[in-house]
């Protein structure tokens, strides 16, 4: 089985592979060809990738290349994992927001729609390009923002693209432990729109356990999320957000962390790959640890803005390990691959799920996968406070990909202003101008 990845010189690489190579199951992925723009980064990740595969009799095979019909054609399943702009662009995102006094996180707010702004027009060339050489291929898609982006994506493949995140991953992972169940086989009640969902319930064996974790301060305390928010909070709302959240129930104290950051989180993660780049430009640099330690501080430093407003402390041990989205693409591949059944929460389509979308709006659900693809379970309606922000932050999207595809500066700026986390019109138009001039990718808006 042949497995591309757009993307393959990205940092979180060796994860996915890292995963593969402990999958030792009958049809397993036996061929994976990195692609990238760049190609000294497709260099130092395949290094990383042979540290990995050293002493492993069956490890997939790797091939690079900086063709892109050459990586798409024939591949059974695709992971697109694409960063337009680079880290360079994310960092530019955050510093012409906070110039204006609003939030450029890389997928939340101003940030996120810049973002989405440059990176839907290149997935949908993707995704054209897959219809057109690799028809019978399924899309993972791993790219930020990961709804708007599935979404773009849909339009051209239908349902054989699937969005993947790894947060609702991580935070039912906590509570389930935290409540001292298995994390592999306790059922999250999960629902919500990518970086904005809500966990409403937690089963095991059959029942919902989510009300004592609710009731227990304790309890509360032991996982991020309750230190993130607060008990008193999560009482309130009688559920568990995705860390996301923070960014819009506690917005202002965010902005006032992000403003007196030094550096933000785009520019300290540029400067940290740089670095791990240039280093593994040395002869002789000892690839796999280089990363790892790399990884370490990157994981170790995840949304600390967020903890220093929330005074939330540093990280606990057991938050350190990876979100685990290299795990949910595996499960993914081969629950369709082999038509065996699994329930993942996943970015799919709406179809009836939530009757206050329409039916190509994709959301962030557990779905019931199979040869067929994802298929989402039914839930409860979300309540009105969740309802309002579902409908408006998907209003948002829907203009921009309409700004993507008409290359309207007019429509773009209405996507600014809508958003509950951009306050003013005339921010909206500043928001625009700035970004305009320095990305290169946004000249299409006119």
């Amino acid at each position: 089985m042949r497995l591309t990845v757009l993307g393959g010189g990205g940092f979180r690489l060796p994860l996915v592979y890292g995963a593969l190579l402990g999958d030792h199951a009958e049809g397993r992925v036996t061929d994976v060809v990195l692609h990238d723009v760049d190609s000294a980064r497709l260099t130092a990740i395949a290094r990383v990738l042979a540290d990995q595969a050293a002493g492993v009799a069956d490890a997939p095979r790797v091939t690079v290349t900086t063709d892109l019909d050459e990586a798409v054609r024939g591949a059974d399943f695709v992971f697109s994992a694409i960063r337009v702009g680079g880290l360079e662009g994310r960092a530019a995102d955050e510093r012409v927001a906070l110039a204006e006094g609003v939030l450029g996180q890389e997928t939340v707010g101003a940030g996120g729609i810049a973002y989405g702004l440059r990176t839907v027009p290149v997935a949908v060339d993707i995704a054209r390009r897959v219809a057109r050489l690799a028809p019978d291929a399924w899309v993972i898609n791993f790219t930020n923002p990961a709804g708007l982006v599935t979404e773009a994506m849909a339009r051209h493949l239908g349902d054989r693209v699937i969005g993947i995140c790894d947060s609702p991953v991580g935070l039912g992972r906590r509570v389930a432990r935290v409540l001292g169940g298995d994390p592999g086989t306790a059922f999250i009640d999960y629902v919500g729109l990518n970086h904005l969902g809500w966990l409403r319930g937690l089963r095991i064996d059959g029942r919902d356990q989510l009300p004592r974790l609710l009731a227990d301060p304790a309890l509360l305390g032991a996982i991020e999320e309750g230190r993130l928010f607060g008990a008193e909070w999560l009482r309130s709302l009688g559920s568990i957000p995705n860390e996301y959240l923070h960014y819009y129930y506690f917005n202002r104290e965010t902005v006032r962390a992000y403003r007196g950051a030094e550096p933000t989180r785009g520019a300290f993660l540029r400067d940290q790959q740089a670095g791990f780049y240039a280093e593994m430009e040395k002869e002789g640099a000892p690839a796999l640890a280089t990363w790892d330690r790399t990884r370490a501080e990157r994981e170790a430093t995840y949304m600390a803005h967020n903890r220093e407003a929330a005074g939330a402390g540093e990280r606990a041990v057991e938050d350190l390990e990876s979100g685990g989205y290299e795990k949910v693409a595996l499960a993914l591949m081969r629950a369709i691959a082999h038509d065996s059944r699994a329930t993942l929460i996943l970015n799919v389509r709406n179809g009836t799920t939530l009757s206050v979308l329409d039916t190509d709006a994709v959301i962030e659900v557990p779905c019931l996968v199979d040869a067929n693809g994802a298929h989402p379970v039914a839930v409860a309606p979300l309540p009105y406070h969740a309802t309002a922000l579902v409908c408006a932050v998907k209003a948002v999207e829907r203009e921009v990909l309409a700004a993507a595809e008409s290359g309207s500066r007019t429509t773009a700026v209405k996507a600014f202003a809508l958003h509950p986390l951009v306050d003013s019109v005339t921010v909206a138009r500043r928001l625009v101008d700035g970004y305009v001039d320095v990305h290169p990718g946004l000249a299409y808006l006119r």
